[in-house]
């Protein structure tokens, strides 16, 4: 007596078992460059399921590597008949066309490639080329940078990738040249004559599209408050309360002298808890290389420091400073020793500005907010959104010192200045009070 025959349900029961064995068999190979193996596995799979996408898409662009055209489009032309929004198989017919020299089907394949997966790299690369290949060289510069805001990081270091990745530079770099001249010529009526303060913001927007400087972006570490602008440096000019803090800079100025003179303690600006990791700050910690004199700090007077400096502390109290329980007001003066960089980091909050009033300023020493470096000057106030990248240096041979405090940003309405503070007490009570919850 025969054994029975495996048709019928029973076969078609292990069909979808055996098809997605060997699809992920297929595909394993092709990730490992082993596409010739690959190949009979694929002509399988589509003996088994006619209309796999996957396998017409992967044979296709195997008979198009190996100059076979016109299989090549068989197969990527059935792969849309089953799959139309398939952004892969619309790059490889945009190749095949333009191997054909039919760039306008080259470039309509390779539009809706981009439009199906717009943040691809890959088809930004090949419309890119296109372009550049018919001598639109301002539209190839377009899709040149976006193929390179796109690609991540790791694939642009590949060496494989080197030669494309740099002529993708250069060409971002001759357009946005030519895009900065083109709009210079168009606004130069329009800008001349007018103050800086005035065409500021267009200034920086055509730094911006020039590659000259980058967008400002704020990235609170803890408490966000969203819709306030990402302002790097503030005008001092703007701010009401500015004049009669910076007339006290000779009585601020006098008394931190005797501080000097007599040796206070500055103690470590950077004192990162047990445990915690110290990243960046790793040289600074626990180093007076960065040192700090409080008068207040965490929202509590330093009674034997604050009484040392009278004069200061009632030019701080012209200011609007935040007052949030446990946490600020804080005040300080810091000093940064010869040859000392602050590394780049970000504030834990854009509810305040913090506020710099330089005291003893050599040469060579700067703050950077942002791509916008600012040069300190005696008794000119700085306020600048510290959830913006920034750092300092002193690259003198002598004693830097600003006082530093914190004020409300001023777009915050008195009703979010008391929810600021509600909000901060709240993550100090959800995490407990000693939690690193960053300068809140």
């Amino acid at each position: 007596m025969r054994p029975p025959t495996l048709t019928g349900p029973t076969m078609d029961t292990r069909r979808p078992e055996q098809l997605a064995a060997l699809v992920a068999e297929a595909e394993a190979l092709t990730r490992n460059g082993r596409s010739q193996e690959a190949h009979g596995l694929w002509e399988r799979i589509l003996a088994i399921d006619p209309e796999h996408a996957s396998a017409l898409n992967q044979l296709g662009a195997q008979a198009l590597a190996r100059g076979d055209l016109d299989s090549a489009e068989s197969y990527l032309q059935r792969v849309l008949a089953v799959a139309p929004r398939t952004a892969t198989t619309h790059a490889s017919l945009s190749r095949l066309h333009a191997i054909r020299g039919d760039r306008d089907r080259a470039l309509e394949a390779i539009d809706a490639a981009i439009q199906i997966d717009p943040t691809a790299w890959v088809p930004h690369v090949e419309k890119a080329r296109l372009l550049e290949e018919a001598g639109q060289l301002r539209v190839a510069g377009l899709h040149w940078g976006n193929a390179l805001n796109y690609m991540p990081e790791s694939v642009q270091r590949q060496q494989h990738l080197q030669q494309l990745v740099m002529h993708a530079q250069a060409a971002v770099r001759r357009n946005q040249d030519d895009l900065a001249g083109h709009l210079e010529d168009n606004l130069s009526p329009l800008l001349h004559g007018h103050g800086t303060r005035e065409v500021e913001r267009i200034r920086h927007s055509l730094d911006i599209l020039a590659g000259r400087r980058s967008f400002p972006a704020a990235r609170p570490l803890t408490l966000p408050i969203p819709r306030l602008p990402a302002i790097p440096i503030f005008h001092r000019e703007d701010f009401d309360w500015a004049p009669d803090v910076e007339a006290a800079f000779p009585d601020i100025l006098r008394e931190l002298h005797a501080l000097l003179d007599h040796d206070a303690d500055f103690e470590p600006y950077v004192q990162t808890p047990d445990g915690q990791p110290k990243g960046q700050f790793a040289p600074l910690d626990r180093n007076v290389d960065w040192g700090a004199y409080f008068l207040w700090k965490h929202g509590r007077r330093i009674d034997d420091q604050a009484d040392r400096c009278p004069l200061t502390e009632a030019a701080m109290a012209r200011a609007p400073q935040m007052k949030v329980p446990g946490r600020a007001p804080v005040v300080f003066f810091s000093a940064l020793k010869p040859g000392v960089h602050i590394p780049p980091h970000n504030g834990a909050t854009n509810a305040r500005l913090t506020v710099h009033l330089p005291l003893i300023i050599p040469p060579d020493c700067a703050l950077r907010v942002g791509d916008e470096t600012h040069v300190w000057e005696p008794g000119k106030l700085v306020m600048f959104d510290d959830t913006i990248r920034h750092e300092a240096w002193n690259r003198s041979d002598r004693l830097r010192v600003v006082l530093i405090f914190d004020v409300w940003h001023p777009m915050l309405t008195p009703l979010e200045r008391d929810l600021v503070t509600a909000m901060t007490g709240g993550l100090m009570s959800f995490y407990g009070s000693d939690a690193d919850l960053g300068e809140l």
